[in-house]
């Protein structure tokens, strides 16, 4: 039983990451209302980050070499009016600052005192209607090489607001793209390299932060099969959700986040 839970979540994890639902908030929740004690919840949500990590390094891999040489290319040859790649290297680099600043700084405070379902059901229907508003009045027709340093430090700044359990880093990243004027499916693409730095980060803290009791109290065939299932789930869900938004809307997840919220109050509620 303890297996299948592990495999449960991280079947959650792998989508929620991805999905702009909040995988902080469904976790949250999970530990909440099903009481997963087999394993320590930082060791076990530590590993399930990282398999978020390790699918979404698969999946971008060649774009991810392509930027990194780019920007290492261009301390030698600077000109990135001309140099795309490198351009978007830079500009990668620059939206990823407010979260590095923002997650150094109040991480800590943010996930000891914010992490109650009360408060990820409010965000969830916050931002759900945020999501709604945005795919509806604000994507445009730009593609990532048209953005601007202003264009990625607005994503940026967005992005360390995703610290907040119940907020979704993909989901704040994309209406921030949308309201640049970037496409669906575009927004999501820069959403998530934009994510790899941040999450490899948030994952190094986690692990660092761990003590040798708690490593050594959890069973190591849970956290293996949590990482697993969250490493498979998630490269395939970046991989169909990037195709989903060539065509389709994000009003489904803003739907979803506002009835779920919403449900989770009412159970609160009479709980």
């Amino acid at each position: 039983m303890a297996i299948f839970y592990s495999i449960v979540a991280g079947v959650i994890q792998g989508l929620t990451e991805f999905l702009p639902v909040s995988s902080s908030g469904h976790l949250v929740i999970f530990h909440d209302f099903f009481g997963f004690e087999f394993v320590d919840n930082l060791a076990f949500d530590s590993v399930l980050h990282w398999g978020t990590l390790v699918a979404l390094v698969l999946f971008f891999w060649p774009d991810l070499l392509k930027y990194f040489l780019a920007w290492i290319r261009s301390f030698s040859h600077f000109n990135l009016k001309t140099d795309e790649e490198a351009r978007l290297a830079w500009y990668l680099l620059a939206g990823t600052v407010p979260a590095v600043v923002i997650g150094y700084f109040f991480a800590d405070q943010i996930e000891n005192n914010l992490r109650s379902p009360f408060l990820v059901s409010v965000m969830m229907i916050l931002v759900g209607i945020i999501l709604y508003f945005s795919d509806q009045y604000g994507q445009g027709l730009k593609n990532i090489n048209q953005l601007s340093l202003k264009n990625s430090l607005v994503i940026g700044v967005a992005q360390a607001l995703a610290f907040f359990p119940g907020v979704s880093r993909s989901g704040i990243t994309i209406i921030a793209g949308l309201s640049q004027k970037l496409k669906r499916q575009q927004a999501a693409y820069f959403s998530f390299l934009l994510s790899t730095p941040v999450v490899f980060g948030g994952g190094l803290k986690k692990i660092l932060d761990l003590t040798g009791d708690q490593i050594v109290g959890s069973d190591i065939l849970i956290l293996f099969f949590g990482f697993l299932s969250s490493a498979i789930t998630g490269y395939f869900c970046i991989k169909y959700f990037l195709k989903f938004l060539q065509s389709h809307s994000l009003k489904v997840f803003a739907y979803y986040r506002v009835i779920l919220g919403i449900v989770i109050l009412v159970i609160l509620l009479f709980r």
